[in-house]
């Protein structure tokens, strides 16, 4: 249906502010054998009494039928102004369901659950309007008589002898936290009916006209208890945990599919079967050569019964062949089905056989029980042994016979005149019948050619010559076999080459789905696994496929796959309304848009791509022909988009693992840092503390010089602690992404000399060079952040280098690089603390040379800044001992004329 009294961008902005987390509504429907029973009635009394307890209630559709008693009750509840839809005639009053949403009250109460809405609604059916309503947390009241579930329309018909348009799936009702049944005896009701209370005086008139109404009734309502009975019976069963040793036994029910009007009764018994077994239930479908040829009326019903059969559970299979019993046999034994739901067969014992239909299920699966329905439709044949499709005349298939006929008749002429007998004449237009049945379509050419190549044959090869009458006694005969041998040569040869068609069609099919599975292992991240899905669905249905991702509680932007050949642009299929549409799926988890119930107007079906707890992204599939999609690729897009959702349910659980552990090692830093800080701060406070204490209480003792040492070792120890403190504010500044960078052509000279006058005061104790190859060599860099590496370096290499050591500063151009190295003629660093020297809060076993020991961020913020950069940092032995720390910089151009 298009949206209605909202546009879609009002959608959109509705559909924004409902949670993926939301709660589940619960429903309680008020069930009844009869139309006024009550129903209505008991719903608004006990919504009076919760809402003296407090709860928000609010009445969003109550269908008075001008009873004063329900409009009595109606006084003091909130009720919503119905939706107002203009017809041909008249104006329609529908529930407003945009506007219960946005309302959203604790509870809501809508009558007639079975109601179908008039068009220009959202969904086609009540129902689903209150499914909606569940899902986004609210409470449903609801009213509905056993008329109106599916599987029991059937059943109601036969006694009412009324069929029902306006029906509700089983799935619907079952669903249901709470079922009321409202029961009055029949006699009470029949006096309500003759007061009017219920309908019209003319239509109650006509109803109690019925003589057997009593009987009815009590069938009707013998009928809602047992229902009821088995709805309290389920939900009990599944609040209970079976005993450890209670034993199950699994039933399958298997119910064949056709276009028959029949079949939907059949699909309902064997719904009702699988729910009395509580078994599964699978309903299938037989393709044959016959199935492709399905017009209008055959083809929409045949669409029908596959819906039906969804809508009460099943799950639909497909299997291809000509020989229907053979078929739903071996898939029966296959899938170890227990009992087996067809028809009744209108194809009587034929000539050639002594069995029918069901004697040919019995004879192939005996183990099987095999239920047959009766019904009183006329007989209707699909795809069974002796249905013919009508001949449809082809002018090249035409050509192409009387071709091949002239063909073999000149051959024949040729093998008389070299002398061959006429059994070899015989054999030349068996083969042209072969032949004909294997480059022509249907069965219609090859019967003509096998009778036109008898005729052809006494025509040309039999006395007397040019005429139809035959002189021998064995010629009749001879007619006969080579007609009969024709007509099987050229029926076997179509069933082989129909068997070969459907078995390349489900080669081709399955392969789809094998090279999905394949491709979606290897994608890498989930646009891959989008891309690669929507590909293959373009592959298999031939239709144009758009995609949106789950983003943040909405969906992304659209990726759109157009089929090969498609005249359409993106834009066709991504505007605002269909997005709307993909918005409701994404946060409803339901199927919507072209060929369904909601959101019909749209010009794409869109399912929802969902794991086991979460929609993961949502399909659309250009319906141009607003044509259903067939049961098969129905199924197998199924699977693809299963396949999908495990694929993207893996990459989510791989991200999810990856922030995990990412957030993990970020904790075990946080707790390493101040493990280090608590422990590496002490030493220099404490230092710091004594010096200044002895100070404090002994300046009048000290000489100048002793006063001189302890500032030198406060200072000292304040410069360390300045440094961590730099040194942890920039690692913390990268971490957050926050550090911005300042990049300016410097030269390195004078930012190596900024770094010397920053470097530790022992640096005295130790010779300090400096070598340039060039002296105006410049390069791009945030001088501060190299500045601060340099002081990093060439401080560990005072630190851990004894006084009196050799470090040398060198920069040369490399390349379009400018290559900065500290070296050193320490002891050096161990072969296997090189790989971990960069890593954070690594110190080397190395005894620094005023016993402090480091936190490890110093060498890590280098990496970092220099990577920020665009360069790298190294670490490597100096030549013949030590240590040379070095790193590359972006080299500038200078022209020294400026």
């Amino acid at each position: 249906m298009a949206l209605h009294q909202t546009d879609s961008q009002s959608l959109l902005e509705q559909l924004a502010t409902i949670p993926l987390d939301k709660k589940h509504g619960r429903l309680k429907i008020y069930f009844g054998y009869a139309a006024g029973v009550g129903k209505t009635c008991a719903m608004l009394r006990d919504a009076r009494e919760v809402k003296k307890d407090g709860v928000d209630v609010v009445a969003g559709y109550i269908e008075p039928h001008g009873r004063p008693e329900t409009a009595a009750l109606l006084e003091g509840l909130e009720s919503l102004p119905p939706l107002d839809i203009p017809s041909q005639t008249i104006r329609l009053k529908e529930f407003d369901l945009d506007e219960a949403l946005r309302r959203k009250p604790d509870l809501m109460l809508v009558d007639e659950l079975a109601h179908s809405n008039a068009e220009g609604c959202r969904h086609k059916k009540r129902y689903q309007d209150v499914e909606e309503l569940l899902r986004a947390g609210i409470d449903v009241y609801t009213t509905v008589n056993v008329q109106h579930i599916e599987s029991l329309n059937d059943v109601v018909a036969a006694i009412t002898g009324v069929t029902v348009r306006e029906r509700i799936p089983d799935s619907a009702f079952d669903s249901a936290a709470q079922i009321e049944v409202v029961d009055i005896e029949p006699e009470e009701l029949l006096e309500r009916l003759n007061k009017g209370k219920i309908y019209q005086a003319e239509q109650a008139q006509r109803v109690l006209s019925d003589p057997y109404i009593k009987e009815k009734l009590i069938a009707l309502r013998e009928i809602a208890l047992r229902r009821t009975a088995d709805q309290v019976n389920r939900i009990a069963t599944q609040s209970c945990k079976p005993a450890k040793n209670h034993t199950y036994f699994n039933e399958h029910i298997l119910v064949c599919l056709s276009s028959a009007p029949s079949n939907a009764k059949v699909i309902r018994t064997a719904a009702r079967m699988a729910d009395a077994f509580h078994g599964a239930f699978t309903a299938l479908f037989v393709e044959t050569a016959e199935t492709t040829e399905l017009k209008h009326k055959n083809l929409t019903r045949l669409r029908e019964n596959l819906r039906l059969a969804e809508q009460l559970g099943a799950q639909i299979a497909t299997v291809y062949g000509k020989d229907i019993p053979g078929q739903i046999a071996e898939y029966a034994k296959v899938s170890k089905v227990s009992k087996l739901v067809i028809g009744r067969s209108h194809h009587s014992r034929r000539w050639l056989t002594k069995l029918n239909f069901a004697d040919k299920l019995s004879a192939l699966a005996p183990n099987i029980d095999i239920y047959i329905i009766p019904d009183t439709q006329p007989s209707f044949h699909l795809g069974l042994p002796g249905y013919t499709r009508p001949a449809k005349f082809s002018l090249t298939d035409s050509l192409k016979t009387i071709a091949i006929l002239a063909g073999c008749t000149l051959v024949g002429l040729w093998f008389d005149s070299l002398g061959f007998s006429e059994a070899n004449i015989i054999t030349v237009y068996i083969l042209g019948v072969l032949i004909n049945s294997i480059i022509t379509k249907g069965q219609l050419y090859s019967v003509i050619s096998s009778v036109v190549s008898v005729l052809v044959f006494d025509f040309v090869f039999t006395e007397p010559y040019f005429s139809l009458r035959s002189l021998g006694t064995g010629y009749p005969i001879t007619f006969l076999i080579m007609l009969v041998s024709a007509i099987i040569t050229s029926t076997l040869t179509k069933r082989v080459k129909e068997q070969a068609r459907q078995a390349a069609q489900q080669a081709y099919r399955t392969e789809v789905l094998l090279e999905t599975s394949r491709k979606l292992q290897r994608a890498k991240d989930q646009t891959a696994i989008l891309s690669e899905t929507a590909q293959q669905m373009v592959k298999l249905l031939d239709q144009t496929v758009v995609f949106y991702a789950a983003q943040q509680n909405t969906v992304s932007e659209p990726l759109v796959f157009l089929k090969e050949g498609s005249q359409a642009t993106p834009m066709a299929y991504t505007g605002t309304d269909e997005r709307a549409v993909a918005e409701w799926v994404y946060k409803n988890n339901k199927r919507a848009g072209a060929t369904t119930n909601t959101l019909s107007a749209a010009k794409c079906l869109y399912l929802a791509v969902r794991g086991k707890n979460q929609v993961f992204a949502v399909a659309g599939i250009a319906m141009d022909q607003a044509t259903p999609l067939g049961a098969f690729e129905k199924n197998l897009m199924i699977a693809m988009l299963g396949e999908c959702a495990l694929a993207l349910e893996k990459e989510w659980l791989h991200e999810t693992q990856k922030e995990t552990s990412l957030q993990m090692q970020q904790e075990q830093l946080r707790a390493n840092l101040l493990r280090a800080i608590s422990h590496d701060l002490r030493t220099p406070l404490t230092s710091i503390s004594g010096n200044a204490g002895i100070l404090r209480s002994n300046a009048h003792i000290l000489s100048d010089e002793q006063k001189q040492g302890l500032y030198t070792d406060i200072y000292d120890d304040a410069m360390w602690l300045i440094n961590l403190v730099e040194n942890l504010l920039a690692i913390t500044r990268i971490d957050n992404g926050t550090l911005n960078l300042n990049m300016q052509p410097e030269l390195l000279e004078e930012v190596i000399g900024e770094a010397l006058n920053h470097i530790n005061q022992k640096s005295v104790e130790h010779i300090i060079e400096t070598s340039f190859e060039d002296e105006f060599l410049m390069a791009e860099m945030d001088s501060r952040l190299i500045v601060q590496v340099m002081i990093n370096i060439v401080n560990n290499a005072i630190q851990y280098t004894q006084p009196g050591s050799l470090i040398v500063i060198s920069a040369r151009k490399d390349g379009k690089y400018a290559r900065v190295e500290i070296a050193d003629n320490g002891s050096g660093i161990a072969e296997e603390a090189k790989a971990k020297v960069f890593d954070m809060f690594f110190t080397t076993e190395t005894i620094s040379t005023d016993s402090r020991r480091g936190l490890g961020l110093g060498l890590t913020l280098c990496k970092a800044i220099i990577a920020a950069h665009g360069g790298s940092i190294y670490v490597k032995n100096n030549t013949p001992q030590g240590t040379v720390f070095g790193f590359t910089l972006q080299a500038e151009e200078v022209n020294i004329h400026e």
